[in-house]
């Protein structure tokens, strides 16, 4: 098996790692895939037709008990606001999967996932067994996803950024990858 190496600067000091080249390739993927679904699988059991009823964020908005608590209830209290938030979990959660399984603007969706992520990851607040859950690990999928460019690997991306479109706007591959 073919190993490559890689340097990184931390804390003022470079390390050098070997990773193994192939395998870490179907890990990206794998990992991108695995994150698409949940995140597909999740938008999609929120809409309309599929759940029988309007996805509503309301009750969980008002009665959470989570340290950006004025955020939430400013929202429930906002109504354009409410109605946003409630068309776009569901749709904003099946566009992120979407363009995961496909490695199309995975940057991007990583970027979305994260504010999600994050957004979860407090709104649930529950710590009881500690600061590690379900959603800070997703946090952190998209993270990976983002920072190791996994649409670049058997995905459209890697199609999208050898068009003379992008490469004469290198700033798109900060969404591509």
């Amino acid at each position: 098996m073919a190993t490559n190496e890689a340097t990184v600067k931390w804390l003022g000091r470079r390390q050098e790692f070997e990773y193994a080249d192939g395998v870490a390739g179907y890990t990206m993927v794998l990992i991108r895939l695995v994150v698409g679904y949940w995140f597909l699988h999740a938008g999609w059991g929120k809409f309309a037709f599929v759940a029988g009823e309007p996805f509503d964020a309301a009750g969980y908005l008002a009665n959470a008990e989570t340290p950006i608590m004025p955020l939430f209830e400013f929202v429930v209290g906002t109504p354009w606001l409410l109605e946003f938030t409630n068309v776009m979990i569901p749709l904003g959660e099946f566009l992120i999967g979407l363009g995961l399984i496909l490695g199309a603007l995975v940057r991007l969706a990583a970027f979305f996932g994260g504010v999600l992520m994050v957004l979860f990851y407090l709104g649930n607040a529950d710590w009881a067994n500690g600061y590690v859950n379900g959603d800070l690990l997703g946090l952190l999928m998209f993270v990976l996803v983002g920072v190791f460019a996994a649409g670049r690997i058997l995905g459209v991306d890697a199609y999208l950024e050898d068009t003379e479109f992008v490469k004469r706007r290198p700033w798109l591959r900060y969404l591509l990858g």
